[in-house]
C-alpha cells in the first residue's frame, strides 16, 4: 500500500521536528513546511531527518498563494496530503493596553487564518477519497487565558473552535479533526525563560517536569493512526495535569 502523505506547518522547530520524524516511524511520507530558510539550516535539517522519509517544503502559511502552491508542489512529487498536522505558530506578546495592531495580526495570521487557508486547500480532496486526518496544535493558553496573551489566547481558542466545527462537517466523510492542547514544552522559547520563571512554571505542574516535544509529537501520531476513526472534535490536553478539566 502506498505511504499516506502527512504535511507537517511548523516542521521545522522543535516540536514540528519531532512529530515529522514520529509520523515517519509511523510508516507515513511526511512534508516539513516551514518558511524558506537558507541552505545551511535546509542542510542541517537534512541531516536531522537522516533515515527518515521526510521531505521539506517552503512555504509562508500566512500567504493563501504560498499555500496553494506548496500543495500543489507536494501532490505533484509524492501526492495528495492525507494527513495535515497545523502547527506553525509564533507569539507577540503584550498586555492588551500596549499590544499594537500589528501584534494582533502577525499572531492571528500565522495561527489561526493558516489553519482555515490549509484545510480549505485540502479538505475536499480528503473528502473525495473518502480518509483524511487533520491536527490542529493548540496550546492550554488558550484553554486558561494567560496575562499578556490576547492574541495567543484568542487564537489558539479559535482554532479549537474551527476543530469543533470541522469536525461535524466531515465525520462522515472518513475525516477526523482534532487539536492537541501542549503545556509548558521544552523548546527554545521556553529554555529562554529565566531560570526562577522555569522553576515556578515546574511547581505548576502535576507532573513534576517540563514536557518534552516527543510528548506532543506522541498524541499526534495517536490522532492521526488509521484506527482513530472514531475520536473527531477532541482537544487533547498535554500538559502534565497543568490544567485538568472535562
Amino acid at each position: 500500500m502506498t505511504s499516506r502523505i502527512a504535511l507537517v506547518t511548523g516542521g521545522t522547530g522543535g516540536i514540528g521536528r519531532e512529530t515529522c520524524r514520529q509520523l515517519a516511524q509511523a510508516g507515513l511520507r511526511v512534508v516539513a513546511g516551514d518558511l524558506p530558510v537558507d541552505a545551511a539550516r535546509r542542510e542541517e535539517f537534512r541531516a536531522a531527518m537522516a533515515g527518515f522519509d521526510v521531505d521539506f517544503q517552503p512555504m509562508d502559511v500566512t500567504d493563501p498563494a504560498s499555500c496553494a502552491a506548496a500543495i500543489a508542489a507536494i501532490e505533484a512529487s509524492h501526492g495528495p496530503v492525507d494527513v495535515l498536522v497545523n502547527g506553525a505558530g509564533i507569539t507577540r506578546d503584550a498586555t492588551l493596553r500596549k499590544m499594537s495592531r500589528e501584534q494582533w495580526d502577525a499572531v492571528l495570521s500565522v495561527n489561526l487564518d493558516s489553519v482555515f487557508t490549509l484545510c480549505k486547500l485540502v479538505v475536499d480532496g480528503m473528502c473525495e477519497r473518502g480518509y483524511g486526518r487533520i491536527v490542529n496544535i493548540s496550546s492550554v493558553n488558550g484553554q486558561t487565558g494567560q496575562f499578556g496573551q490576547t492574541n495567543y489566547a484568542a487564537a489558539k481558542a479559535g482554532m479549537h473552535g474551527f476543530t469543533m466545527a470541522l469536525a461535524r462537517e466531515v465525520a462522515r466523510k472518513g475525516v477526523t479533526v482534532n487539536s492537541i492542547s501542549p503545556g509548558y514544552i521544552r523548546t527554545a522559547m521556553t529554555e529562554a525563560m529565566p531560570d526562577e520563571v522555569k522553576q515556578q512554571v515546574l511547581a505548576m505542574v502535576p507532573a513534576g517536569r517540563i514536557g518534552e516535544a516527543a510528548d506532543i509529537a506522541r498524541a499526534v501520531v495517536f490522532l492521526c493512526d488509521e484506527r482513530a476513526d472514531y475520536l473527531t472534535g477532541v482537544n487533547l490536553p498535554v500538559n502534565g495535569g497543568l490544567f485538568i478539566s472535562f
